[in-house]
């Protein structure tokens, strides 16, 4: 069916009063669920977002949000029109990588998103190394329990314990690595010894609150034994790392981070030993930029260079 040249004129007025500030501005509503976080994360003032949707649902002569208490939840037009606000976001984002790459190098800045223990223990005094030899290039590290979305521009780089299955990303397998359990010299001296996997019901125990485990594969206290009830629960493996150097108990901690404390003893190495995975993540948009291809390149060496570290038992 041939269109109307009414019809072509109207869609085309539509098109020309398309803002993409006011698409930005959508996805970030859309992200954040509300107006005053949206605002700060796009840092401009709640009017002048507010001012953005409103132009952009003019634009479209249709309502994208329905205005409720909580917070701004996407109407069915709303939904709609987030995969292509993202298809559109991925474009300009690719043509302004291209163009500042060819500008900058290795220069400008690369946000790391990384869990907290692994980005503490492990990639901090790694970066530094880094850092020094790159001196145009800045590294922002996330480091935290919960896993940052690189769908919503939170990281260009992400290192996650599972795979990611949705989304325009590239994910490659960074390492395996190994729990154990763990108590300290002290605890160790002052209660009863453990000499098989029975004893470990009679000693106090410590890992994640249930609710606030950051993601299923952290639900190995069960893996270990259903009967389990820690008596210290905390929201991250750094805190329980402390409790257990302090005294607390027993915990499951990853070997590279609990092997490298004086204080603290691994407990039944042959028998109890959990693997789990980490994973490199980066979007696809960004994926070929210089400074990103430096810093996932030089993160997969250096891992790959103290393997024996994420699995002290040389298990695959």
């Amino acid at each position: 069916m041939v269109e109307s040249p009414h019809g072509a004129c109207k869609k085309s007025q539509t098109m020309r009063d398309l803002d993409w500030n006011d698409l930005q501005a959508f996805l970030a509503v859309v992200r954040a669920g509300r107006l005053t976080a949206a605002a700060q994360a796009m840092r401009v003032d709640h009017s002048t977002l507010s001012r953005r949707i409103t132009g952009l649902e003019a634009a479209l002569k249709t309502r994208l949000f329905e205005r409720r208490p909580a917070g701004y939840v996407p109407t069915a037009a709303g939904e709609r029109l987030v995969a292509e606000a993202e298809a559109v976001e991925s474009i300009v984002i690719g043509m302004r990588a291209k163009l500042t790459d060819q500008v900058l190098g290795l220069a400008g800045s690369v946000r790391i998103g990384t869990p907290e223990g692994f980005g503490t223990y492990f990639l901090t005094p790694q970066m530094i190394h880094f850092c020094a030899r790159h001196r145009e290039l800045q590294v922002e590290l996330v480091a935290n329990p919960r896993t940052v979305s690189l769908s919503k521009r939170e990281a260009d780089i992400g290192i996650m314990m599972a795979r990611p299955e949705e989304g325009r990303l590239h994910a490659t397998r960074l390492t395996d690595y190994e729990m154990g359990l763990y108590a300290s010299r002290h605890y160790l001296a002052q209660h009863a010894p453990i000499a098989s996997r029975a004893d470990i019901r009679q000693h106090a125990f410590i890992g994640y609150i249930d609710d606030l485990l950051p993601t299923a594969a952290h639900g190995y206290v069960a893996e270990l034994d259903k009967a389990l009830n820690p008596q210290m629960r905390m929201s991250n493996i750094i805190t329980q790392l402390v409790a257990a150097t302090n005294g607390g108990g027993l915990c499951m901690l990853p070997c590279f981070m609990a092997g490298t404390s004086a204080d603290l003893v691994r407990l039944l190495p042959e028998e109890i030993a959990i693997t789990r995975s980490y994973w490199l993540v980066i979007h696809s948009d960004v994926r070929e930029l210089a400074r990103v291809r430096a810093v996932i390149d030089f993160i997969a060496e250096t891992v790959a260079e103290q393997r024996r570290l994420f699995l002290p038992s040389g298990s695959a």
